[in-house]
């Protein structure tokens, strides 16, 4: 095991894209028919283990600015793994599962290992690989609950060689440690990260319908050294990116490269739910479907939005990369991002909305409340506030957002617009996401979204 801290990685720039394929690699156990949906909790729901009943909703509200901001971080510092290069020697069914927030905003409950042991980690869509906590710790930062021990569990197995496939199926994010021991490195643009082995063990997730299911040989990373501003209730991430070792990838044989998810309001005691395989389907009267595109390189989730439409006046995309001729496996201008709380256009584009809300809105304007997050869109919630319609303007469909999702009170009588300016990379955050069911499918190449009460219709 390596003694030193990983060097963070590329989030964009360095992380190869590897092509999606039908890998037949980690069956579900006997028992398991049409899959599982589980819970999903806001770190800030009233169900959430990090609740603070004596933080008002606004002091919550500040706290996740302030987390969107780091996070917006993970996507505009192309920081090199360089770690990996040092190290490395060698050249459909369903399931529901639910979410709960933390740094990333939302928090997934799993049981790893036999017998098996409760872990609450970020679910989080920009990330690969499933890492968890483990002893021996050289490093680690505080939490809950105590650390999974791999030597307690008889279905744990460490990927013992550099060549073994596992240990090559994402180059960059394993490493080879002395001794042809298969480890990784995972760091992140906020300093947090993540060091220790590449291992296989049994993944039991709660259905909400009743019951367990459990997923054998799931691969993960048991880490050993591990920093960064990660809150003492979790214990780590799962990665639902379209990385070779994310959970997506790792089920797709059972799943069909199907998951989909509908987040509740912040405030809600309904948690959100995310599913996977033929339950994370989203059909039917008032669905809108656009192509889900790849970006070579990245491994996120991309989305071509053309601009927003504001009552009758459409705002260009100035400042996105145009999409002209590209393909679903070669373009993209926006993330859809599970983890950002705020919603990120380019400066320009921002420019042209912020205006055109000015003219169609009636209400008085007020400055930022002392967010810290210097909106600069604010009104008094109690002069006869109205809001334009707005529309999201994708490449296929558009998408009408309910003021609900992008003016949100953030001091008492104080509403400001969480659509903000970025000279980094454009991303449409959580809020923007809330009462949605979103759907991916990977094997087409297609997102939808249906407009719904996700207390009620998830």
């Amino acid at each position: 095991m390596a003694g030193n801290c990983p060097v963070p990685f590329s989030s964009f720039s360095k992380l190869s894209l590897l092509v999606f394929i039908n890998l037949i690699l980690y069956p579900f156990t006997e028992g398991q028919t049409s899959g599982f949906s589980t819970h999903l909790i806001h770190r800030d729901s009233p169900k959430s283990p990090l609740y603070n009943p004596s933080d008002s909703n606004y002091e919550r509200l500040h706290e996740a600015f302030h987390r969107s901001f780091a996070r917006a971080q993970y996507f505009n510092k192309r920081i090199s793994h360089s770690r990996s290069k040092l190290l490395s020697h060698f050249s459909s069914d369903s399931i529901q599962s639910n979410i709960t927030s933390v740094n990333g905003e939302y928090l997934i409950k799993v049981s790893i290992g036999t017998p098996a042991v409760d872990v609450l980690a970020i679910a989080d869509t920009g990330s690969d690989l499933t890492w968890i906590q483990c002893r021996p710790c050289i490093r680690c930062f505080k939490q809950d609950a105590p650390l999974f021990d791999p030597s307690k569990s008889t279905t744990y197995e460490q990927v013992l060689s550099c060549r073994a496939p596992l240990c090559r199926l994402d180059p960059g994010i394993t490493v080879c440690y002395p001794g042809n021991i298969c480890g990784y490195g995972v760091a992140y643009g906020d300093n947090s990260f993540s060091d220790g082995d590449l291992a296989t063990d049994t993944f039991t997730f709660e259905s909400s319908s009743g019951g367990n299911i459990s997923i054998a040989n799931v691969a993960f990373g048991c880490g050993h050294e591990n920093g960064g501003i990660f809150g003492v209730t979790s214990s780590g991430i799962v990665g639902l990116s379209r990385g070779a070792l994310s959970i997506i990838r790792q089920l797709n044989a059972s799943i069909a490269g199907k998951f989909s998810y509908c987040l509740t309001p912040r405030n809600s005691y309904i948690s959100s739910k995310i599913h996977f395989g033929t339950h994370a389907v989203v059909s039917g009267p008032g669905v809108v479907s656009n192509t889900l595109f790849k970006k070579a390189g990245d491994k996120f989730y991309y989305l071509d939005l053309i601009g927003f439409s504001v009552g009758n006046v459409t705002i260009r995309n100035q400042g996105f990369t145009k999409l002209d001729n590209s393909s679903p496996n070669d373009g993209g201008n926006v993330v859809l991002d599970s983890g950002a709380t705020l919603t990120y256009v380019p400066r320009q584009m921002y420019e042209n909305f912020e205006t055109g809300v000015i003219d169609l809105t009636t209400g008085t304007r007020v400055p930022d409340p002392g967010t810290g997050a210097n909106f600069r869109l604010c009104y008094n919630k109690y002069s006869n506030l109205q809001f334009p319609e707005i529309v999201a303007v994708f490449s296929d469909a558009d998408l009408i957002i309910p003021p609900n999702n992008i003016f949100v009170e953030v001091s008492k009588g104080v509403v400001c617009s969480t659509i903000v300016p970025t000279d980094g990379t454009p991303i449409l955050g959580n809020l923007l996401q809330i009462n949605f069911l979103i759907g991916y499918d990977l094997v087409n190449g297609m997102v939808s979204f249906l407009p719904t009460d996700c207390t009620k219709n998830h």
